[in-house]
């Protein structure tokens, strides 16, 4: 949840991003640290959500709260919408954009480009 307080979130853009349905009033129990519901595509976009804090602190690491205003500029790279804005709209699939334009070895990862990520035809 430090995460999200440190990007200025409000309760209904954390839950659009996590795809929880419910009230934003009983997400409160979640920031009290009770555990978020072990559901493998929750914690898939944890995982990239926690990715995209990493590479915006690696791109930003003299001004930590430039992630916060990051998240919320329009930009040209993302359709005149805010990486923010992506991210909901377009769900996991946003996240997994906005991180390839964050982490080139993401990118890398995805392209298939990495020995791990395609079949090598050497081998019998």
């Amino acid at each position: 949840m430090n995460m999200f307080e440190g990007w200025g979130l409000h309760t209904e853009e954390i839950m659009a991003l996590l795809d929880m349905q419910g009230k934003a009033r009983h997400f409160a129990q979640y920031r009290y640290n009770k555990p978020l519901p072990d559901s493998p595509d929750l914690m898939r976009r944890v995982e990239y959500l926690v990715r995209i804090d990493d590479a915006l602190r690696t791109t930003y690491p003299t001004n930590p709260g430039m992630g916060k205003r990051w998240l919320r500029q329009r930009s040209h790279k993302f359709n005149t919408n805010s990486p923010l804005s992506m991210m909901i709209g377009d769900g996991e699939q946003g996240m997994i954009y906005v991180l390839s334009r964050l982490d080139c070895t993401f990118a890398w990862d995805q392209s298939g480009s990495t020995p791990s990520s395609r079949q090598l035809k050497t081998q019998h």
